[in-house]
C-alpha cells in the first residue's frame, strides 16, 4: 500500500474517532460534576491525541516520502494508544453516567 492509500484510510478512521469523541462530549455535558470529572482528563487526552495524528497524516499526505514506514509505525502506536484511552475512559463510566 503507497503512502496516500495509507493515509486516506487512516484519515477514514480519524473521522470515526472523531464521532466517537464528539459523542462522548455531548453526552459528558449533561453528567453531574463527579460523573464528569472522571471523563473530562480523558476526553482532553484523546482530543490532543487526535489532533496529533490528524498532523502526522497531513505531513505524509504533503511528503509523500518513498520510506514512511517510521511514520507507519508511529501513527499505528498512536492509534494503539487512543484505542487504550477509549476502553480505559469506559472503565471509569458506566453507560447510566453517559445517559446510555
Amino acid at each position: 500500500m503507497d503512502v496516500q492509500d495509507y493515509c486516506k484510510n487512516v484519515e477514514i478512521e480519524l473521522v470515526g474517532w472523531k464521532a466517537k469523541l464528539y459523542d462522548v462530549v455531548r453526552k459528558a455535558d449533561k453528567m453531574y460534576t463527579g460523573q464528569k470529572e472522571k471523563v473530562v482528563p480523558l476526553i482532553g487526552d484523546m482530543q490532543i491525541m487526535l489532533e496529533e495524528l490528524e498532523n502526522r497524516v497531513k505531513t505524509l499526505e504533503k511528503e509523500c516520502p518513498t520510506k514512511w514506514s517510521p511514520q507507519q509505525n508511529d501513527i499505528e502506536g498512536r492509534m494503539t494508544s487512543l484505542r487504550d484511552r477509549w476502553t480505559d475512559m469506559w472503565g471509569k463510566v458506566s453507560m447510566g453516567d453517559i445517559g446510555g
